[in-house]
Formats: C-alpha cells, structure tokens, sequence
C-alpha cells in the first residue's frame, strides 16, 4: 500500500495549513553529505503514485521530484558534510540537518511529520512516524527530494574523483567502492568516522 495522506488531513481537519513532512537521504553511506528535505503542500493536494524513494527507479524518482516541486508550497533542502558527520555521529549530523531544513522553509510550518523516532529538537508541534516514508504522502514525497538531489551531488562528485565511481555507487559500500577505497585511500568526502576499509 502506497504512502497516503491520512496523516495530513487527520492535521489539516485540526486547523494546522502547513504541515511539513521530512526526511533524510544518505544516512548508510560512506562517503558524501547527508541530505535532509522538508515539503509543505497545499491542503488537499492530489498527486499519485508518490512512494518511499527506496522503491521508485531513478527515473521515476526525477519524474516526481520534478512533479513535486511544481505541487508544493515550499521545499527546503539541507546538507550535512563529512566533517559534521564526523563532529556529532551519523544520527546527530542528520538530526542537525533536518532542523536546518525546517528552518529554511521560505513558509512556517504549523506541524511536522517526521520519518523515524527522533525528533530534531525543534520548537514546532511533531509526530515521528517510524518508516513514514512508507507511509505519509508528506515525508515519502521529502524522500525522493533528498534522495534525487543527494544523487545529482554524487554524480557531480565523480567528476573529481571518478575511481571511487560515485556516480553508480553514490557513496554506498558497494563492493566495488570498498575495493577502491582498499586501492586509493579515502578522499575528502568519505566519512573518517566509518568503518572504512583497510587501506595499505
């Protein structure tokens, strides 16, 4: 069963207009930002088939990025960079970047639906929904923002470092990104925290 907006009109029946869904892309990588989006839409927005980017193509991910930024109120996108990763833990990187993304809504929002059980320490009214991406339109439709744009930064990546292959692994531990870091090291981009394999 696709995401739906039960959540959303259970809020927007209460009087809350501007309910944010979040959510974060790249938490499981080895190299490259963490990449929070928050997405508000309007009340009663029709737009099918949005799903939790994990089971979207990369082709129909774009489609509905695309889609989903014509839709929406606003968007507001957020990165956390290798060296925050490595200052406050994968976790607290994320929770840090998500806030930042709330924040950067160009519109307040009145409520927010959070993917997961953590809440990013934000002074707004919240429910965190565990797997909400599989679940609410809102945080499934923040997944495929985060998750499109955190692949466009990764692709842009292998430019400067193309034996990492970044722009197929997009910083994942592929055996074939492992086997690379084994051969050349880590660069600039890769998490210094993680458990990284041996390089010699």
């Amino acid at each position: 069963m696709p995401p739906n907006l039960n959540f959303e009109y259970q809020l927007w029946q209460k009087g809350y207009h501007y309910v944010a869904g979040i959510d974060e892309a790249g938490r499981g990588c080895l190299a490259g930002p963490v990449v929070a989006a928050a997405v508000i839409f309007p009340v009663g927005i029709k737009l099918n088939e949005v799903e939790d980017s994990k089971k979207l193509s990369p082709k129909i991910r774009e489609k509905y990025f695309l889609k989903i930024q014509k839709k929406a109120l606003a968007i507001s996108i957020a990165l956390g960079m290798p060296e925050e990763i490595e200052k406050f833990n994968i976790l607290g990187a994320s929770l840090r970047t998500m806030k930042r993304a709330i924040l950067g809504l160009k519109i307040k929002p009145d409520y927010i639906l959070i993917d997961g059980p953590y809440n990013p320490d934000i002074d707004i009214p919240y429910i965190c929904i565990i797997h909400g991406d599989s679940k609410c339109f809102s945080i499934a439709a923040a997944s495929i923002i985060a998750k499109v744009y955190r692949d466009q930064i990764m692709t842009t990546y292998h430019d400067l470092f193309p034996c990492y292959n970044f722009k197929q692994n997009k910083g994942y531990p592929t055996l074939e990104h492992k086997a690379a870091i084994m051969k050349y090291g880590p660069c600039y981009l890769h998490r210094l925290n993680f458990r990284l394999p041996r390089y010699d």
